[in-house]
């Protein structure tokens, strides 16, 4: 149960972060929207960098919690067939 734990709570970390991240993005969309409607479009180039940087690194993120549940219910799997 312990394995079991330890890998739930990766999961909820690694969930914080897409949250996190996803905030981010958010937030970073707002700007850009707000440097259009003011002509700035060299802050919104760079600004757009930056969620295009933020969407890879939430892509790296949601795999890795994908790769995650997997595993939970994996053990999860293996630990049932050892109780039978």
């Amino acid at each position: 149960m312990e394995e079991f734990n330890r890998l739930i709570n990766n999961q909820l970390k690694t969930m914080d972060k897409l949250l996190l991240l996803q905030s981010e993005i958010e937030k970073c969309q707002d700007i850009e929207k707000q440097l259009l409607a003011l002509q700035e479009e060299s802050e919104a180039i760079t600004i757009q960098e930056e969620i295009q940087l933020k969407k890879q690194e939430l892509k790296s993120i949601h795999d890795r919690f994908e790769r995650q549940t997997e595993e939970v219910i994996l053990y999860f799997q293996q630990q049932q067939e050892a109780i039978r």
